[in-house]
């Protein structure tokens, strides 16, 4: 068995075998920068992520969506590569690339064949350091994020999930889409992004993870080569940028409930509650939990709502977690004549679990599921270097697959019945979206 590996961002220098025979590496630059990577036995591929603590819960009123907005930008060129030329590096080698954006982080990733990752390094680097934020480009830019926008206001499960956010965490900033607004996107000026990125984008904060076959001193030296030719000074001191402080959030424990009017053929509806956060060590026990209660074709709700009594086509609970929040809860998406009977099931079925905790052999197949699908994870190099960046940026420990299993083997079913109580407590999130008919509205008022 692997004991968890511990990254403190004092120590310059951490070199240890993992699962596998996969050897895990963490350096930390005299500048700041953090460069982790996991040399995995038998691969030829690897997959690259540059993290940036730094997502839509960090944006002033003046900046918001400009995280989003960077995610486009750093694409369209640098003054030695034109966009076309960013994107011909990758398609010529047959490589994959993209960035993504969250509440709390930006990453831009490759996955490429082995002795292609010194150009992805370069290139990424380049990026990172150089992007022009050109002012046509960033015109452009602005019309394809306003169709973005158009787009998921016209998926109804978008505007759910969305809503839902933003009923929950009610004037946070983890309530906000991550995109922005289409008014938050006009009123954005160039110089106010390009001032976020120079701001932002820095050696302290920057965050390099590689997966699959990679030789960490060989890309420690070309990852300094790459952002040294940008310009970022390497040899002026500093520390890594501290990790997200975990103060639990502060939410006012009251009852939230938002209808959102629109003509659809299926009443969609989420009943939330707070969760935990990220950095919570019960989040082994969550993932089980979530896994019995609705998070496959043998779940509670799988089979209750829909196997048995034909509901829904749709049913299953989730969980999200952020440095210093969480939220967990239910999704149905039915019929409307259908809602009233589905809402009075799931909520029988959670406070079953609430009140009587689960049975052991669902405690076994929950070990199972996730033993199993961490082991499948595994055969992604892309997944490796996205547990390696979740590591070093948010967790502050890796977890090897052993030393992951030994966490679920440790989950007690009090542990699970103490979770499943907070999806019962007052102060519940309630969103919906489509019709809902009198017997729902009358079933999801009961709820406390």
């Amino acid at each position: 068995m692997s004991a968890p590996i511990q990254l403190p961002l004092d120590l310059p220098e951490i070199d240890a075998e993992v699962a596998g025979g996969a050897r895990l590496r963490r350096s930390i630059l005299p500048s700041g920068v953090r460069l982790i990577t996991e040399d995995v036995p038998g691969a030829a591929s690897a997959a690259i992520g540059c993290f940036v603590p730094l997502g839509s819960r960090d944006e002033t009123e003046t900046e918001y969506g400009s995280s989003h907005f960077l995610e486009h930008l750093l694409f369209k060129g640098t003054p030695t590569r034109s966009a076309r030329e960013v994107a011909l590096e990758f398609d010529r080698v047959g490589g994959d690339f993209n960035a993504a954006t969250s509440r709390e982080q930006t990453v831009y990733h490759a996955r490429v064949r082995d002795h292609d990752l010194p150009m992805a390094i370069e290139v990424l680097a380049d990026m990172l350091t150089s992007s022009l934020i050109d002012p046509v480009e960033f015109e452009t830019e602005r019309g394809v994020i306003l169709e973005e926008i158009a787009s998921a206001g016209d998926d109804p499960i978008d505007v759910l999930w969305e809503r839902f956010y933003a009923t929950h965490f009610d004037g946070h900033p983890l309530g906000r889409p991550i995109a922005g607004t289409r008014e938050s996107i006009l009123a954005t000026t160039r110089d106010q992004v390009d001032a976020f990125y120079r701001a932002n984008y820095r050696p302290d904060t920057l965050v390099v993870a590689i997966a699959g076959r990679v030789d960490h001193d060989a890309a420690r030296e070309l990852l300094e080569a790459g952002l040294r030719r940008g310009g970022w000074d390497l040899d002026a001191p500093g520390a890594p940028h501290p990790r997200r402080h975990a103060t639990p959030y502060a939410r006012t424990p009251r009852r939230r409930f938002e209808r959102v009017e629109r003509e659809l053929e299926q009443t969609n509806l989420i009943i939330g509650s707070h969760g935990i956060a990220a950095t919570d060590r019960r989040r082994s026990a969550n993932g089980m939990l979530h896994h019995i209660l609705g998070g496959g074709m043998s779940s509670r709700l799988f089979q209750e709502v829909r196997e048995r009594r034909g509901l829904v086509y749709s049913v299953f609970s989730f969980s999200a977690t952020h440095a210093d929040a969480g939220v967990m809860g239910v999704y149905v998406g039915c019929r409307p004549d259908k809602a009233a009977e589905a809402v009075r099931v799931v909520r029988a079925e959670i406070e079953r679990i609430a009140a009587d905790g689960v049975e052991r052999h669902e405690i076994d197949d929950a070990l199972g599921a996730g033993a199993g699908a961490g082991a499948l994870a595994l055969e992604s190099n892309a997944a490796r270097m996205h547990r390696l960046g979740r590591a070093e940026l948010v967790l502050g420990e890796f977890l090897d697959l052993d030393a992951s299993v030994e966490r679920l083997r440790s989950v007690t079913g009090e542990d699970l019945r103490e979770l499943a109580a907070m999806l019962v407590e007052p102060g519940r999130t309630i969103e919906t979206i489509g019709p809902l008919s009198d017997e729902a509205l009358d079933e999801l008022e009961r709820l406390p």
